[in-house]
């Protein structure tokens, strides 16, 4: 009754539809992630990102509390 074409079997696990080449789905993004977000220079975005925010919520903060306790 069946034909040798219909002895696939359905496997949920198969793989076979995952991209994995990695070099062909490399943008501008990526690298500018890779440069900017690894490695010691990494390290100092994010020092200098932290002490960026934290400079700005002193400021805000001193501003606000400013205009607050004014009398």
């Amino acid at each position: 009754m069946e034909t040798g074409e219909a002895n696939v079997q359905y496997n949920r696990w198969n793989d076979d539809n995952i991209n994995l080449n990695v070099e062909a789905s490399r943008t501008s993004l990526n690298g500018m992630y890779n440069k900017l977000c690894t490695g010691q220079l990494g390290i100092a975005v994010r020092v200098a990102g932290s002490l960026a925010v934290m400079a700005a919520m002193y400021i805000l903060g001193y501003i606000t509390g400013y205009y607050v306790h004014k009398c």
